[in-house]
């Protein structure tokens, strides 16, 4: 046992030792960050003093209320009484079966042409449609107006913002899939 307590005070006394060693390079390190402290300075800009705000005036308030009940009433009586010649040739033909379907939730997956006529395939619900230029596709009244090996063009009836339809154009694009 003695020898044990022997060991252990020659590791306690190395120990300090070591420290007292770090002591000497601890008062270099403080001087030298006291030398830095002081040669340093720092360098903020100055912050930009912000514009001033200038109020304006409200002047739309004599106006006609963009979301008055009459306003919309007094158009929609307008549209019912004399509707849209565009409009009118669509209300009145029979609505084909891909009509029922959004343009986005169809998508091209393949063209074919048969006796000098381009075809489209279309995925609809899982189910292989094929159309042709004239077929009718989507909610906006969209025609088939032109069909090629990459893409269906096709020209729709919506509203614009001042609820006038208008006629649009739009593709659906062929979709490769990794089937």
């Amino acid at each position: 046992m003695d020898c044990g307590k022997r060991r252990w005070r020659a590791l306690a006394m190395l120990s300090l030792a070591l420290l007292g060693g770090c002591a000497a390079d601890l008062d270099e390190l403080q001087q030298w960050m006291e030398q830095e402290r002081k040669s340093a300075r720092a360098t903020v800009a100055p912050l930009v003093p912000p514009k001033k705000f200038l109020p304006q005036p409200y002047e739309a308030q004599a106006g006609v209320d963009p979301f008055s009940t009459q306003k919309l009433s007094v158009a929609l009586k307008q549209e019912a009484a004399q509707p849209s010649s565009l409009l009118a040739a669509e209300m009145n033909r029979r609505r084909e079966p891909l009509e029922a379907y959004p343009l986005d939730s169809m998508s091209m997956v393949g063209s074919l042409t048969r006796q000098s006529r381009r075809y489209a395939l279309l995925r609809v619900d899982n189910l292989l449609h094929q159309i042709k230029g004239g077929d009718y596709l989507g909610q906006n009244f969209g025609r088939v107006t032109q069909i090629s090996e990459t893409e269906i063009t096709l020209r729709e009836v919506v509203q614009d913002a001042a609820g006038e339809w208008i006629e649009r154009t739009s593709t659906l694009q062929l979709q490769e899939t990794g089937r």
